[in-house]
């Protein structure tokens, strides 16, 4: 690893982890190599599951609990956080709020 697994953000650790996915996929590594790799790898798999979990935890800290402990789930509700224009030639996109659903 290149830095210290406790410092990575989530997608440097993840493509590092693809990296080494890669490098044993190959086949070019030694026997002592792939198994150092796979060693690696596997610590890369918990760093990334543990932030995954307390992304979870944090996101359940934010809707909040009920009177037994379970979650209060919410939908997720997407706005933008920018205003956008249409590029010439395009039309403006229209807000799945407004009724205007894509056709399947």
């Amino acid at each position: 690893m290149s830095e210290s697994a406790a410092e990575s953000c989530f997608e440097e650790l993840l493509a590092e982890l693809e990296r080494m996915v890669r490098e044993l996929e190959e086949g070019k590594l030694g026997l002592d190599e792939s198994l150092t790799c796979y060693e690696k790898g596997v610590a890369l798999i918990k760093r990334c599951s543990e932030q995954l979990h307390d992304a979870e935890r944090r996101i359940l800290l934010v809707t909040g609990m009920d009177e037994n402990g379970k979650p209060m789930l919410q939908p997720f509700q997407h706005e933008a956080t920018a205003v956008t224009r249409a590029e010439p030639g395009r039309p403006q996109r229209r807000s799945l709020e407004q009724g205007n659903l894509p056709a399947i």
